[in-house]
């Protein structure tokens, strides 16, 4: 894997966004007087390009200045393309007013508001695709380690494991986590998942040099300043950027507000809830709506399932199972059996001769799986009628697993936070890697989901969620 550092020429966004303003003025040209688009042109009206160049300079000109103003030509991670098409459509229409406000004020003899307008519309639709281009052929890059930015997190607290679940939830940002250290001993020597534990704070100058890191996060707490002061030294002395993060009253990131006065950062809390009772409402007129929309589909699916289970092994069609769900309320989940008569009774001997952890959903390769078994789970047909329980608000199409009693038994405080939210049918730990994510990682996800939920990263995940499950990516 190369992990060399990538980022794009500092003049290829603005070359682009010119050559791309200009072809919108050209094709706005052509529909206008060659196509009549939308209006029809009188032959004594028609005009050549010649008298629009200028006009097509200034609104390049206009649209390079807000996009900069925008700050669309430095790189941001946490930007996304929804942020990014905003800035343009913004600049796009301030520009279209500026140059129709010129004409007015030159009187010029050729000269037609439509073509503007069109091409102001062409400018939101050519400068979009070409940043969405460019953010795919950046993602493709990244995943083959161009130009990602290997980080290493020091302290595994509670502020440490939300700059840990953000990081692993959004892969989108292009840091790979190569491992934290801790002081504490049981922190410092237990994986969070794939993120390995990598000891005490004196194996910071050895790993920075090891796992060529180029990013240190420092989460301790404030009242060791003196600590953090050293690594920052030690760092600055490597050449590797290091950035901290106030552990203010040991909040959730997502409760802390930043506003500027005059260049001073002040910081605020937000104590509003993610899921307000107004939130759980919409949340919820979205899951009926959604199952509205697939109960045709899953009553052919339940047929065909059905019979095919019939046919391949004795035994119930439906699979029932106590789960874990709301504030820690128990109900009763459905599914399509998968396994043979009595498999939860050989689950703690196979448990035992894996050395599999407990937590987790899954077993790799388990024995218990029958011939069709094997086939809709590899395609998550078993979990059809859970649309059931969604029907029922005993689950939502989106949220953290639900787990059964011997699994909750086991967590640890902060894995109780996935209990905050009703379960779902998928989640962030589905488009992440299904059966592939471990279950400390698993529950970074869920909680990075709970702190940042919106209407918006439910449909979201249901849309990563659809070639997940057509693929059988990640599936066991």
């Amino acid at each position: 894997m190369d992990d060399t550092p990538f980022k794009w020429p500092r003049w290829l966004l603005p070359v682009g966004d010119a050559l791309l303003v200009t072809a919108a003025f050209l094709f706005s040209y052509y529909l206008r007087y060659e196509v009549q688009f939308l209006q029809p042109v009188d032959e004594a009206n028609s005009a050549p390009f010649t008298p629009y160049w200028p006009y097509t300079l200034v609104f390049v000109v206009l649209i390079l200045a807000f996009n900069h103003s925008a700050r669309l030509y430095r790189e941001r991670r946490t930007r996304t393309w929804w942020d990014e098409v905003f800035a343009i459509t913004n600049g796009a229409t301030n520009a279209a007013v500026i140059v129709m406000a010129l004409s007015f004020l030159l009187r010029p003899l050729v000269f037609s508001r439509l073509l503007i307008i069109q091409a102001a519309a062409l400018v939101v639709l050519l400068l979009g695709a070409w940043r969405l281009a460019l953010r795919i052929l950046r993602d493709h890059l990244r995943k083959r380690g161009i130009g990602v930015e290997r980080v290493l997190i020091v302290g595994a607290g509670s502020v440490g494991l939300s700059v840990l679940q953000t990081l692993v939830a959004r892969p989108d940002l292009g840091y790979k986590v190569v491992g934290f250290v801790d002081d504490d001993p049981e922190r410092g020597a237990n994986d969070l998942g794939r993120v390995p534990a990598l000891g005490g704070l004196d194996n910071l100058p050895r790993l920075i040099d090891t796992h060529k890191v180029d990013l240190v996060i420092i989460t301790l707490p404030w009242h060791v300043q003196r600590k953090i002061l050293n690594i920052v030294r030690e760092c600055e002395r490597k050449h590797v950027k290091v950035r901290t993060v106030p552990d203010l009253f040991e909040l959730s990131l997502s409760q802390v507000q930043v506003e500027m006065l005059g260049g001073i950062p002040l910081l605020g809390l937000n104590g509003e809830a993610r899921f307000s009772p107004s939130n759980r409402i919409a949340k919820r007129a979205l899951d009926i709506l959604l199952v509205l929309i697939a109960l045709p589909p899953a009553l052919l699916i339940t047929a065909i399932t059905a019979l095919a289970i019939r046919l391949d092994s004795p035994g119930p069609i439906f699979f029932t199972q106590e789960r874990i769900g709301l504030n820690g309320k128990p109900f009763k989940v459905y599914k399509f059996r998968s396994m043979v008569v009595d498999a939860e009774k050989m689950h703690a001997d196979l448990i035992r001769q894996t050395g599999e952890d407990p937590r987790h959903p899954k077993l790799v390769n388990d024995p218990r799986v029958t011939r069709v078994g094997r086939w809709i789970r590899r395609f998550s047909i078993d979990e059809v009628p859970q649309i059931w329980n969604i029907l029922r608000g005993e689950m939502s199409w989106v949220g953290p697993r639900p787990a059964v009693p011997q699994e909750v038994a086991l967590y640890e405080p902060w894995h109780r936070q996935r209990l905050r939210v009703l379960p779902g049918l998928t989640g962030l730990w589905q488009v992440s890697g299904r059966s592939e994510v471990p279950f400390e990682e698993m529950c970074l996800l869920d909680i990075y989901y709970i702190e940042n939920w919106s209407l918006g990263l439910d449909l979201q995940i249901i849309l990563r969620t659809i070639p997940k499950v057509l693929f059988a990516q990640g599936a066991a």
